[in-house]
């Protein structure tokens, strides 16, 4: 987000805060162990892509054997709640998308798990912008041109999202304050039933990080608008910028991260925060990422903590002005 907040003390051991370890955790201290991923959400999406990514060549570097597991449903909560319940011993972790750790949170989307109470920080994957696309059908190029088709329909086109408090509502409600258009909205529950009914023409707007979109813009199944940025994607550099179409600062970009449960060890998050960064230092990662569209971004255990808690509070603040609900 760019709405910049002073940096919060946060208490507890939950994401806001990374101990200095209290015991000393052995480098190998997973090894020949199977830890489990946890997506919560279904096979397909950007939390999927992520997990993916780094789940083979992760367990790796730790010694150990790692698997994604896709647990969906409820807002994600299903999948966050088999993380919390397991075991705080380093072998279930959460693959969190940037909604489920921070905007849904703020609207109250998620019940009563708090993110930045129940996990621990642990270090992010990839940080990108959206991409905001059309089915070919609609007459409209640009996002500058979709902004005045709306304004001619109002009501009359639809967005899609994966529910209440994910990126694809948050931001497109956000967007829909800034521009002053209508649109409807149509939750799904999961990225591929959205694209099925992209492709069909069903749904005239969605955005959403670019790994699941690019192939099928770049075969002409959908058209980009634009990206969500305030420059272009360097992977994607004939689509036009946001702030090219006149909307600059928008602030969506879509990020993924590794978190653990409350209770596990401070030195062994440390742990694994240093060999996430390791893993994602390999050009060939790196790579694969950006041929989907995606930009590895890892960080620092604290620097994730960190913004969990500045986008938290940034998305509330938006949630008030735009009049954004968890209904």
């Amino acid at each position: 987000m760019n709405i910049q907040l002073s940096r919060r003390s946060l208490l507890g051991a939950g994401v806001g805060t990374l101990a200095a370890p209290g015991i000393a955790w052995a480098q190998g201290s997973l090894a020949g162990k199977t830890i489990t991923l946890v997506v919560p959400s279904p096979a397909g999406g950007g939390t999927d892509f992520s997990a993916r990514l780094v789940a083979e060549p992760f367990g790796r570097a730790l010694g150990a054997t790692m698997v994604v597991e896709n647990r969906p449903g409820g807002n994600d909560v299903v999948g966050l709640q088999s993380v919390l319940r397991a075991p705080a011993d380093g072998t279930t972790l959460l693959c969190g998308y940037c909604a489920t750790m921070t905007a849904r949170p703020a609207i109250g989307g998620i019940g009563e798990i708090q993110p930045i109470r129940d996990f621990q920080a642990v270090g992010q994957i990839t940080d990108t912008p959206q991409l905001f696309v059309t089915h070919p059908s609609v007459p409209a190029t640009d996002l500058r041109s979709f902004i005045a088709l709306a304004k001619q329909r109002p009501g009359q086109l639809n967005y899609a999202s994966a529910g209440s408090g994910s990126m694809h509502h948050m931001g497109t409600e956000y967007l829909k304050h800034r521009a002053g258009i209508d649109l409807v909205h149509v939750p799904y529950r999961g990225t591929g039933e959205t694209i099925r009914d992209l492709i069909a023409g069903r749904i005239q707007f969605y955005m959403n990080s670019p790994p699941p979109l690019t192939p099928l813009v770049r075969d002409g199944q959908l058209r980009a608008l634009c990206v969500s940025s305030n420059e272009r994607h360097p992977g994607l550099p004939d689509v036009p910028s946001a702030a090219e179409q006149g909307m600059p600062d928008l602030g969506l970009n879509v990020w993924f991260a590794v978190f653990a449960p409350r209770g596990v060890p401070a030195g062994q998050v440390a742990m694994l925060s240093e060999k996430l960064r390791e893993v994602l230092a390999d050009q060939g990662i790196r790579d694969r990422a950006f041929a989907a569209g995606a930009l590895v971004a890892p960080s620092t255990a604290e620097a994730l903590a960190d913004r969990v808690a500045r986008e938290t509070e940034s998305w509330r603040q938006i949630a008030r002005t735009a009049n954004i609900t968890a209904g």
